[in-house]
């Protein structure tokens, strides 16, 4: 089973719609994020949880 690392991120309310899909995007695009959960509250604003995959190196055993 794969292991993840987890980002939390808060985006506040007033922020649209097209500048949090673009901060997501650049999460994901240059930093390899990928969106795991998102929590949108009553006053806009949103709690967003990104995950990515650890990727573990085997030491080399001489």
């Amino acid at each position: 089973m794969p292991e993840y690392e987890f980002r939390e991120m808060y985006v506040p309310r007033g922020t649209s719609r097209k500048e949090a899909a673009r901060l997501l995007t650049d999460e994901a695009e240059y930093r390899n994020w990928e969106l795991d959960r998102v929590r949108l509250y009553p006053d806009g604003s949103r709690r967003v949880r990104l995950r990515r995959r650890i990727i573990r190196q085997m030491r080399a055993t001489w």
